[in-house]
């Protein structure tokens, strides 16, 4: 059985062990490929300040491409009795290398490793967020533009209230996203620093280079303070769960209104039956599963933030085992919440619209404000305009006028859609993700 990296002569209770470690190997998985990228930034760093030869570095960077590798198809696996992922590299290295695998701990501790594969697991799946974001965007746009002339009610209260549309109703949620964009850059900058060198969370007598590790992972900047840089912990997952809560809140709303305008009742909109599913006892049953289950999982996500700092907030600095349980509810979130996007955006592509809403006399009151504003173009004041149209409707003679001209920024005549897509293009422009991208590039070379 593999010793611990921390353990001496004396072996810790089994109960003990199956405690402490938890789910942290199966978790470990996700931070496979990111643990070996930190390692190889670490040697490299530590063969220029002269703890490692060029051999010893060329040997070790050779086995780490190849464990990289293995991580990267998805093979790697932590071996019983071995504790984490760090464990696990150090044991391939020393059996492959001998006394050379074990080199490559200097300089670093556990909680400095772990804080680096986080952020670097964290950017990349922000990256993969921002992909599926836009081709929801994309297919939101597209749709709103297809189908900007077709009407349907606009509702407060869950009333009737005003004309909207197509355009309208696919725009908002595109632009919703581009709010969400934003406030997910916000969280990848914060991320995307580098806290290797913080070892234990108060620095190292060696003399690490730690600009050196920030340019080989292609971070913006470093976590500049050991001790912040341990306090990052937490700090981070929260502050990007929070941008993924706000993700997950406009699919939510999203699939709620799909949901609503699906039934009978409403018929503004058709999902294709082979997107539906069936009822065991009803045979005209054609459920919208994907939009109930997307709005479900979706409103986990959004309770996640608050998860994470139940865990972490009442600790004071310095590194504790708590922070271990933020990975089994932080890491999977990610597939979950991509998974939600992947099938929100099948779904809306292929979407079919109501083009003849209108024509339920229903619907007729819904044209009482254009009718008031055409009397107070008129001349007429608008209380005056008001009361009149009310009294109208009262006594049962309100004829609806149903061409609408509206044409003011963000209206049903002007969608502002290319102003929407500037927008969400100048927001995606902003991430490093080819910094990001190229320095891996190199270092994997």
């Amino acid at each position: 059985m593999a010793q611990k990296l921390w353990e001496k002569n004396v072996q810790v209770d089994k109960e003990v062990e199956l405690f402490t470690v938890g789910k942290d190997r199966e978790m470990d998985l996700y931070l496979a490929k990111y643990d070996v990228l930190g390692s190889m930034a670490h040697i490299t760093m530590l063969e220029s300040i002269g703890l490692l030869t060029k051999e010893e570095l060329e040997l070790l960077l050779a086995e780490l491409k190849s464990i990289y590798s293995i991580a990267d198809e998805g093979k790697f696996v932590i071996e019983e009795g071995v504790e984490d992922i760090h464990s696990q590299v150090e044991l391939m290295l020393t059996r492959r290398l001998g006394d050379k695998g074990k080199k490559i701990h200097s300089g670093r501790s556990r909680n400095d490793q772990v804080l680096l594969d986080l952020k670097l697991f964290t950017r990349a799946q922000i990256q993969e967020l921002v992909e599926e974001i836009d081709s929801l965007f994309g297919v939101l746009i597209a749709q709103s533009e297809r189908y900007k002339d077709v009407l349907l009610p606009g509702y407060t209260h869950l009333q009737v209230a005003m004309p909207s549309s197509f355009g309208l109703w696919f725009g908002a949620y595109a632009e919703s996203l581009v709010d969400d964009l934003q406030l997910l850059q916000a969280a990848y900058r914060i991320c995307n620093r580098n806290p290797l060198g913080s070892a234990a969370g108060y620095g190292s007598s060696f003399p690490l280079n730690r600009t050196l590790t920030t340019e080989l992972l292609g971070f913006d900047s470093l976590d500049y303070n050991v001790v912040y840089a341990q306090m990052g912990r937490g700090k981070m997952e929260r502050t990007v769960a929070f941008a993924m809560a706000g993700i997950a809140a406009t699919l939510s709303k999203l699939a709620f209104d799909a949901c609503l305008f699906n039934s009978q009742n409403f018929s503004f909109i058709k999902l294709p039956d082979q997107f539906t599913t069936g009822s065991s006892i009803m045979p005209h049953k054609k459920n919208p599963d994907v939009f109930e289950l997307t709005r479900a999982k979706c409103n986990k996500i959004q309770g996640l933030p608050q998860q994470i700092t139940l865990i972490s907030n009442n600790l004071p600095s310095g590194y504790f085992r708590d922070l271990q349980i933020i990975k089994e509810i932080f890491l999977p979130s990610f597939d979950e919440l991509k998974d939600c996007l992947r099938m929100v955006t099948h779904m809306m592509r292929e979407i079919k619209v109501n083009e003849h809403i209108l024509e339920d006399p229903k619907y007729a009151l819904m044209f009482s404000v254009e009718e008031v504003n055409r009397l107070v173009k008129e001349g007429i004041p608008f209380r005056d305009a008001y009361k009149q149209v009310g009294l109208s409707i009262e006594a049962g003679n309100f004829v609806p006028n149903r061409s609408i001209h509206h044409t003011h920024e963000g209206s049903i005549g002007n969608l502002c859609n290319r102003e929407i897509t500037l927008l969400k293009q100048n927001i995606i422009d902003g991430f490093t993700f080819t910094k990001v991208n190229e320095a891996e590039r190199k270092l994997l070379a």
